[in-house]
């Protein structure tokens, strides 16, 4: 768990005493209808929104026996933290389903039993995220902020804004999203560099860097996009070494786990004008955001909704739907951990 930041925060809540706006109910509508059905189904569907212990996690906790007290939960989509007292107090958990791909928060928590299966929502993030690292590249390129004050302010202001065309995007972290992302990147004229932790040849990539060649990879980009996964290895990668080496007037764009990057150091990168600007998806206490960010007019803020679509919400509902089907019925999940 992410321990608690030192310097002020703010939620990205709609208002201090609302809970956040979730799209996990909304996945779950047509599986509450499907349980419903049958009374034994309906023993199992519970739903967790808040109170003194929430449960964290954008997960799904199945528990096979109908006897069992334990229940299936839905709960807000921030932060993407599995509480582990809900573990700890799940003796008869049997299955977790993530609604992500990212499962960091649920297997590397000390109450989960090694023989809980987890399994995760693959395949459906490569186009909205691809589109939001576009989008973020875009509003940050044309100055967007800048625009929505001068709109606030009821002004007419005009600058001169950059084109992405010419530009060099540096994608760290080469899955699904990094090759749905690089071919569109492409096609709006930007050169394309890969950092991965095993390097291979990938489609549509100009360059390929290892993840152990960080700092070299970064020094000629315009921007860098960071789609790896979170773990021990990944933790602060992105840190004041990497920034330093970003040449002036670069951005960073996070759309992976804010605990890839160096919070504080990045904080400070923007502060002195060493990076031109950043557009931030996720942070290190969701949905905690330091102040300085919040404040920061060359900063894109979003309470972590990269994938976030109508589009994959109906497709999470299927698979999961297909999941409980095969659960029920004593079949093997159609979706195991990937």
């Amino acid at each position: 768990m992410p321990t608690p930041m030192k310097t002020p925060v703010r939620s990205l809540s709609a208002s201090s005493g609302a809970k956040p706006p979730s799209c996990t109910a909304c996945t779950l509508a047509p599986i509450a209808r499907w349980m419903k059905r049958s009374p034994s189904r309906t023993r199992f569907f519970s739903k967790y929104f808040s109170g003194s212990k929430p449960l964290h996690s954008p997960a799904i906790l199945v528990a096979c026996s109908v006897a069992s007290k334990a229940v299936i939960g839905a709960m807000p989509l921030l932060p993407p933290m599995m509480a582990d007292h809900v573990l700890a107090k799940a003796a008869n958990l049997k299955w977790i389903q993530a609604l992500g791909t990212g499962i960091d928060g649920i297997v590397d928590q000390p109450s989960l039993r090694r023989e809980v299966l987890v399994t995760n929502m693959h395949g459906f993030h490569g186009a909205p995220v691809s589109e939001a690292a576009i989008m973020s590249m875009l509003a940050l390129a044309r100055d967007l902020p800048r625009s929505l004050r001068a709109q606030r302010e009821r002004k007419w202001v005009r600058f001169p804004a950059s084109l992405i065309r010419g530009k060099t995007v540096g994608i760290f972290g080469i899955g699904a999203i990094a090759e749905e992302l690089a071919p569109r990147c492409k096609a709006m004229g930007m050169t394309i560099v890969g950092i991965t932790s095993a390097q291979r040849p990938v489609t549509g990539f100009d360059r390929m860097f290892g993840r152990d060649e960080l700092i070299a990879a970064v020094r000629d980009l315009d921007y860098l996009v960071l789609l790896t996964p979170y773990t021990p290895e990944t933790r602060h990668i992105v840190n004041a070494a990497v920034f330093a080496a970003m040449k002036p007037g670069s951005y960073v764009i996070n759309l992976a786990r804010g605990g890839v990057v160096d919070e504080a150091a990045m904080i400070q990168a923007l502060e002195q004008g060493r990076l031109a600007g950043a557009a931030l998806d996720v942070f290190w206490d969701e949905p905690r955001v330091p102040e300085e960010l919040m404040k920061m007019e060359h900063v894109v803020l979003a309470p972590h909704i990269g994938s976030t679509t109508r589009e994959v919400r109906e497709g999470r509902s299927a698979k999961l739907l297909a999941n409980l089907r095969a659960h029920f019925a004593g079949e093997p999940l159609p979706t195991p951990l990937t």
